[in-house]
């Protein structure tokens, strides 16, 4: 249990309560501007009264005509980097884990180059490797989005030796 103040403490310390109470209350009943406290050094400036300025949205609810997703450059790119980084390699699982995040970066990187620094799209970058062994493979995602706006990339490689399929979503943001 706290200690008990003595009573002229406690009365002060009520005092003080209202007082800072009552301020608040005279402060608030006047009139308000843009929910901060009204003043009166406020109403004693010289010159006319300027209009309220209005502002508008910026943000953008589509992109323009010439800032869609480029799924022709990101395919180049995912067939050049595949062929490039796996023309000579086998497959063995446990290389397979780092070059699959290594050609990940790689196609994530070159992908956002092409788009520049002025795109507004998120940029995921999908790779699966695995080994030829005469058998076959599907491959299926499923996504949410807005298909007017959004577009994907995809491409397969393969050798003797290994396949990789490599996919770039491009998801329009606002």
């Amino acid at each position: 249990m706290p200690p008990r103040l003595r009573f002229s403490t406690q009365k002060r310390w009520q005092d003080a309560i209202n007082r800072v109470s009552l301020n608040l209350k005279r402060k608030t009943s006047g009139s308000t501007r843009g929910g901060s406290f009204h003043s009166d050094s406020d109403d004693n400036h010289d010159g006319p009264k300027q209009p309220p300025v209005a502002y508008e949205n910026t943000f953008q609810l589509e992109p323009k005509d010439t800032q869609r997703f480029p799924t022709k450059k990101a395919e180049d790119v995912i067939k050049a980097i595949f062929t490039s980084n796996l023309s000579d390699k086998k497959y063995n699982s446990d290389h397979c884990k780092n070059l699959t995040t290594q050609l990940t970066e790689l196609i994530r990187t070159q992908v956002k180059q092409e788009l520049g620094l002025q795109n507004r799209f998120k940029i995921v970058v999908l790779v699966m490797v695995g080994s030829m062994k005469g058998q076959g493979v599907r491959c299926a995602s499923r996504c949410l989005w807005y298909p007017q706006f959004d577009r994907f990339a995809s491409y397969s490689y393969h050798n003797e030796h290994l396949f990789a399929v490599g996919t770039v979503y491009g998801v329009y943001y606002e």
